[in-house]
């Protein structure tokens, strides 16, 4: 790979939530969450500097009226036992009830070789242990158990959103037991929304880390760090533990504000693990941020420090570096 140090971000115009998956094939699929919050959009290409001018293909439009209609946000794609699965959050039709989002998760199923194709089954909401509020679903095997992490409110607990961990029993449906994970609790969890959201797993150095966003998703937006060691029981909240203080905030000089709902890639020649995140080219000057389409997607390098743990500097700054 040429210029190892950079890419030419954005890599993906206007997609919130950016999601990666490279797979055996060659290629990097991509998918986001789609302005007006409507549908999912599935892209590929061999570089990820040419997803924004790649093959693409709308893979599921939400329904007209009812359950699975109404602002679409988050797909992530992943290849489990040899068919595809694209997780996401959905409401029902109709403006927020009392001004609170009402999303449930869902998750469709292609068994094609290739999932760039119209041939994707509704799997259905995926159920958990309180029927509230929740999204941003991501999902990783460890010693062939397969996890499932989300954000999701407990009406018990202060806040609009707190991260769970909980085994699965197949692709769509959980078992046992939810593991609670991070709650807000840091001041930079907390600004405009008590928010632990977008868990995105990364396996490096004998640690499972988590990386996820906090607060509101204009320039306060950031990502935290969680990790526990591979040895662990993952199901016991204590064997988790968590930085006090963020991982990746916005950067002034870069001009990207907001940088977060990351997920992990590895580079074109496979030496190197990628930081794939959305980011602002400036701050949100009024109204809602989510109506705010400019949220593009980007590709950073990093390294890991002398302990194991990932380094990943300023948005738009990557560690290789320094």
């Amino acid at each position: 790979m040429k210029n190892v140090e950079s890419y030419t971000n954005p890599i993906v115009l206007e997609r919130a939530d950016p999601w990666v998956y490279k797979h055996t094939d060659g290629y990097y699929y991509f998918t986001g969450s789609v302005p007006g919050y409507q549908s999912i959009e599935l892209r590929r290409a061999k570089t990820l500097n040419d997803l924004e001018n790649s093959e693409r293909v709308t893979v599921w439009t939400a329904h007209d009226t009812g359950e699975m209609s109404h602002l679409i946000w988050a797909p992530e794609i992943h290849y489990i036992k040899d068919k595809w699965y694209i997780y996401f959050a959905a409401a029902s039709s109709g403006q927020p009830k009392n001004n609170i989002f009402q999303h449930r998760m869902y998750a469709i199923e292609c068994e094609d070789e290739n999932p760039m194709s119209d041939n994707w089954s509704e799997k259905g909401e995926v159920k958990t242990h309180i029927n509230s509020f929740c999204l941003d679903a991501t999902t990783f095997e460890h010693r062939d158990v397969l996890y499932y992490v989300w954000a999701q409110k407990d009406p018990a607990i202060p806040g609009n959103s707190n991260l769970y961990i909980s085994e699965m029993e197949n692709p769509w449906t959980l078992r046992g037991h939810a593991t609670l994970l991070t709650i807000p609790e840091y001041d930079w969890e907390k600004v405009g929304f008590l928010v632990n959201e977008g868990p995105a797993v990364l396996k490096r150095n004998g640690k499972i880390f988590i990386t996820y966003s906090a607060s509101a998703t204009d320039e306060n937006y950031a990502m935290g760090l969680l990790w526990a060691d591979e040895d662990a029981d993952l199901l016991d909240g204590y064997s988790w533990h968590k930085s006090e203080k963020p991982v990746f905030t916005s950067s002034e000089e870069n001009s990207l504000y907001g940088p977060g709902h990351n997920s992990f890639t590895r580079s074109e020649d496979d030496q190197y693990d990628v930081l794939i995140y959305h980011a602002r080219p400036e701050r949100n000057k009024e109204g809602d941020p989510l109506d705010n389409p400019n949220r593009h997607a980007n590709a950073q390098l990093f390294k890991f420090d002398s302990e194991g743990f990932p380094q990943f500097g300023a948005p738009g700054s990557s560690t290789l570096n320094l």
